[in-house]
């Protein structure tokens, strides 16, 4: 029964590899002929006509337009079809839920922020989800069936081993052994869950900084410092999904912090974290300190003190570097990653005479010498990294076109 088999080599198998690299190919290019799809994956004319027929009837793909400016007569130009399916994402913080939904081509067509203060258990948590979710299918145009699968974003991590999450005491309502359960029995589609620095890192390794990079390390400065470590191409998130939880690593220059998950803290989260910012410059004699959440004091601080370069906000840069390299030092001692993403409004806002003064401050401080770069990926990182993810996974399901 050739060609009906699934296995390697079959002619269904092959037609099933050479429409994912055509699609592959319409998400990396945009629209394209025919006959450049035919250049581009080494099919003949008649193959790739056959081909794209294919993916035209299954919804996959869809006639945009016609190519011109060339001699001959226009070829139709073809591209992914938007509408062949959806995914969304979250990203959780204490304060709020940012919620978005993409079409498959990456485009992001909904979004929705639900503010989310005060404590909250766990049937709270499930409503604020579904609610957030919700508000950006609706923002799409869209039912909640549309969408093929979410991604949630949140600090910390859930343990694979209990279901429960880890290392994120400040995330009210998300603790209860029974979340993940009544998540799944309120929404109609897979969800999966992430911390939010390693979806920074997807973001990053799919769009930003470390395209084309298999191993990194994203150091992280918001709310927390943390870290994301990719290894041979692959999130590496430890046993219990806490790998990367830096903010507890203990380091020269700060106390030693005992019982670090009641302080929800450690040394180096207390030597170079956003809360430390403030602190310093305050120490420094820099005025006037801007108000509001610490975070967007830190980040404020920082683009100053890189901004005006000189005096206290250069003494500010050069102190916060120097704590920064000191935890780095250690992750790139074991590690040896060939680069390092700074993140995190209180990196990346503080650009490249930043990432300059900890650059040099690390090739002092440890033997590894990785570059360091500010992270591409400014908007809503940790959001991006949840569609990507999503997307990824939806991709994979719906371009199966052996399954069609």
């Amino acid at each position: 029964m050739a060609g009906t088999s699934g296995t390697p080599g079959t002619p269904r198998v092959l037609r099933a590899m050479n429409d994912r690299a055509a699609l592959d190919l319409l998400l990396e290019h945009g629209p394209l002929s025919r006959t450049r799809i035919g250049k581009l994956t080494g099919l003949s004319k008649p193959t790739a006509s056959q081909l794209l027929a294919r993916l035209e009837a299954a919804g996959l793909v869809v006639v945009t337009g016609t190519s011109e400016g060339r001699p001959g007569p226009n070829a139709q130009l073809y591209a992914v079809n938007p509408s062949a399916a959806y995914a969304a994402g979250l990203d959780v913080t204490p304060e709020r839920i940012l919620a978005a939904v993409a079409d498959v081509t990456g485009r992001t067509v909904g979004e929705y922020e639900l503010p989310t203060p005060g404590r909250r258990a766990a049937h709270t948590v499930v409503r604020q989800v579904t609610d957030a979710l919700d508000g950006a299918v609706k923002a799409a145009g869209l039912a909640r069936a549309d969408v093929q699968r979410l991604v949630i974003g949140t600090p910390g991590a859930f343990d694979p081993n209990t279901g429960r999450l880890r290392y994120a005491s400040h995330l009210p309502g998300w603790h209860s052994p029974t979340l993940l359960d009544e998540l799944a029995a309120a929404l109609p589609m897979p969800v999966e869950y992430e911390n939010d620095v390693n979806l920074a890192a997807v973001a990053e390794q799919r769009l930003g900084a470390a395209r084309g990079h298999d191993d990194f390390v994203l150091l992280w400065n918001e709310g927390g410092l943390g870290a994301a470590l990719v290894l041979g191409g692959r999130l590496h998130r430890g046993w219990t999904g806490g790998a990367g939880e830096v903010g507890f690593l203990p380091v020269p220059g700060a106390p030693l912090v005992r019982h670090v998950t009641k302080a929800n803290s450690g040394g180096y989260q207390e030597l170079a974290g956003s809360q430390a910012i403030p602190k310093l410059a305050r120490e420094l004699g820099i005025r006037p300190i801007p108000t509001g959440p610490y975070t967007e004091v830190a980040a404020a601080l920082v683009e100053q003190a890189a901004d005006i370069g000189t005096g206290p906000h250069r003494e500010l840069l050069k102190t916060y570097a120097t704590g920064l390299a000191t935890g780095l030092a250690s992750l790139v001692s074991v590690l040896d990653p060939e680069l390092v993403v700074l993140s995190g409004a209180s990196l990346s806002r503080g650009g490249e005479p930043l990432r300059a003064l900890v650059q040099a401050e690390l090739e002092e401080l440890a033997a590894s010498r990785p570059r360091l770069v500010v992270g591409d990926v400014h908007e809503q990182p940790v959001l991006r990294g949840a569609l990507e993810s999503a997307l990824a996974a939806t991709r994979d399901e719906v371009f199966d076109t052996s399954a069609h």
